[in-house]
C-alpha cells in the first residue's frame, strides 16, 4: 500500500500528524500497536486529570461549611470504582471521537506494530484481535516515527501492580491505599502525592534531587512544597532509595538511613523512550544510548525523510509539544518552512494543589543564560477572587530583561502557582513567545474580579507604576 506519509505510532504526537497531514490533504497511513490516543488518552494526562478532579471535588465537599454549605454533617467520602467508572466514560467518548476524526478525514489505520525498514517500508505485524490479519507492508514519500516512553522504575522496585506500581496502574486502583510511598518528586510525582493526599492516604514523597520540582522556579516549587508540608505529605529530598521489603500486605521502603511502612510504593521517576520499538534495521536513523531518536532541529533523523516526534525525542515529554511536534513536520515536509520549536518556552502545566503553570525561562535560567533581570511576584492572597474561592495560597511571577536604563523590557518567563493557575497561563505564553515588553502587557485590560488579573498586576508593577501592588 503506498500513502504520501506513514506515521508509526497513534498517541497525541502521531495523530496530530496524522490528522494535520490529512487535512492538508496528504494521504495518510497511521499504525499503531495498541489503541488510538496512546498514554496520554488511556493511561496519562487523562485519566490522571479525571482522578485529580475527583480528589478536588472531595475537598470541595471537605470545605463546603466555609461558605454555609451544609453537605450533611457526615465526612464525606469517596467510591472510586464510580470515579472510575467515569473516568472510563470520558476516555470511552474522547477515544471514539479521535477514531471519527481519523476515519472522516479519510486516515488508514493500521492495527498492529509497524517496523521501518529501507527505502521507508514500513512492514505492520497485525495483532491478535485485529480484524486485519498477517502482514502488510507500506510505502511513503515521507515517515513519521511517533513510538512514545513507558514507565521507568529502578533497581529494588520491580513493578508487580500490588505493592509496586507505575502510573499505569494507579490510574485504575479502586481502593485509596492507606500509606503510601511516591519515588520522585517531578511532575508526575507531585501530581500523584497531591491526588492520594485529598483522597486520605498517607503520603511520603521521596526525591534524590534536592528539590522536588526541579524545572520550575525556586519560589514556585518552594510554595508548592509549603502547601505539601501543610497538608501532611511528608518530602524527603537529597535521597536515595536502596529497595524495600514486603512483609504481609505491606513493605518498608529503605532511604538514607531512614525507612517507612507503606501499602503501596509510586514508581514516578519518569519515562523511558521507545527508541528501538519501530525496528530501524538498515536505516539511518540513529537511538542514542538514553534511548531518544536522534533528530536536528527540524525533527529530521539521519534517514533523509523520516521525522521522529513525541516521547521518542529529547524534547518535553508533554502531549501539548506532541502535537506542536506532529504539525510541524507536516508543515516541514510540505515546505512552508515553520519555525523550529523552542523547548525552552513551551507551556507547562502541574496539577498539583496547589497548581503550577509557566512558560518560558526561570529567574535562575535567565541570569545565568546571561541576561539582566528584573524580577516582580505577587500574592494571590491579595486577590479578590482567590479570597472569593477560598484559595488564597500562591504567587505570580514575572521575569522580565532589563534595559540598559535598568527598566523592565521583554517578557522572559512567567510563573505561577495556585488556584487555577493552568488555566490562566495563556496570555502569559503568549507574551514570552511573542516577545512582548511589559509596556506592551501592561496596556491589556484585566477583568475583574479574575484570578488572571494577578498576572496583569505583576507585568504592571514591573512599568514602575501599579495600582495595589
Amino acid at each position: 500500500m503506498r500513502h504520501d506519509l506513514v506515521v508509526i505510532g497513534g498517541g497525541p504526537a502521531g495523530y496530530a500528524a496524522a490528522l494535520y497531514g490529512a487535512s492538508a490533504g496528504l494521504d495518510v497511513g497511521l499504525v499503531e500497536e495498541n489503541l488510538i490516543g496512546g498514554t496520554c488518552l488511556h493511561v496519562g494526562c487523562i485519566p490522571a486529570k479525571e482522578l485529580l478532579e475527583t480528589a478536588s471535588v472531595l475537598r470541595a465537599v471537605k470545605g463546603a461549611s466555609e461558605f454555609g454549605v451544609d453537605a450533611g454533617g457526615a465526612e464525606p467520602t469517596v467510591d472510586l470504582a464510580v470515579s472510575q467508572e467515569r473516568k472510563r466514560g470520558v476516555i470511552d467518548n474522547l477515544f471514539k471521537g479521535l477514531g471519527s476524526l481519523l476515519s472522516g478525514r479519510g486516515v488508514t489505520v493500521y492495527d498492529g506494530t509497524g517496523r521501518l525498514g529501507p527505502d521507508h517500508t514500513v512492514t505492520v505485524e497485525h495483532g491478535e484481535g485485529s480484524d486485519q490479519v498477517g502482514t502488510s507492508t507500506l510505502q511513503a514519500g515521507h515517515v513519521v516515527l511517533a513510538t512514545g516512553s513507558s514507565p521507568r522504575s529502578i533497581a529494588g522496585f520491580e513493578v508487580d501492580g500490588d505493592l509496586v506500581v507505575t502510573s499505569d496502574e494507579l490510574l485504575s486502583i479502586t481502593e485509596v491505599p492507606a500509606r503510601v510511598v511516591v519515588v520522585g518528586g517531578g511532575v508526575i510525582g507531585c501530581e500523584f502525592a497531591s491526588m492520594l493526599s485529598d483522597l486520605g492516604s498517607e503520603v511520603t514523597v521521596l526525591e534524590a534531587l534536592p528539590e522536588i520540582l526541579v524545572g520550575c522556579d525556586a519560589d514556585v516549587a518552594k510554595a508548592v512544597r509549603r502547601s505539601f508540608r501543610r497538608r501532611g505529605i511528608s518530602v524527603h529530598t537529597g535521597v536515595s532509595v536502596s529497595g524495600h521489603e514486603p512483609s504481609g500486605g505491606s513493605t518498608v521502603v529503605r532511604f538514607g538511613d531512614d525507612q517507612v511502612e507503606v501499602d503501596l510504593v509510586v514508581m514516578a521517576v519518569g519515562r523511558s523512550p521507545r527508541g528501538d520499538a519501530a525496528g530501524l534495521v538498515g536505516t539511518r536513523v540513529e537511538v542514542d544510548e538514553r534511548g531518544f531518536i536522534s533528530v536536528n532541529d527540524r525533527l529530521l533523523t539521519g534517514e533523509p525523510g523520516v521525522y521522529a516526534v513525541g516521547d521518542v525525542v529529547a524534547t518535553p515529554q508533554l502531549a501539548h509539544v506532541a502535537f506542536a511536534e506532529g504539525m510541524f513536520v507536516v508543515r516541514d515536509l510540505l515546505g512552508e518552512s515553520p519555525l523550529p520549536l523552542d523547548a525552552a518556552t513551551v507551556p507547562w502545566c502541574i496539577y498539583t494543589h496547589p497548581e503550577v503553570a509557566f512558560a518560558g525561562l526561570t529567574e535562575v535560567a535567565a541570569r545565568e543564560a546571561g541576561y539582566d533581570v528584573v524580577v516582580s511576584s505577587h500574592r494571590f492572597v491579595g486577590n479578590g477572587r482567590a479570597m472569593i474561592v477560598g484559595e488564597t495560597d500562591g504567587l505570580v511571577k514575572v521575569v522580565a530583561e532589563a534595559g540598559l536604563d535598568g527598566r523592565a523590557g521583554r517578557i522572559l518567563g512567567v510563573h505561577m502557582v495556585g488556584p487555577w493557575v493552568t488555566e490562566q497561563l495563556g496570555q502569559g505564553y503568549l507574551a514570552v513567545n511573542w516577545e512582548a515588553t511589559v509596556d506592551d502587557v501592561a496596556a491589556h485590560i484585566q477583568p475583574h474580579p479574575t484570578l488572571s488579573e494577578l498576572f496583569g498586576e505583576t507585568v504592571l508593577s514591573l512599568t514602575g507604576r501599579s495600582l495595589h501592588g
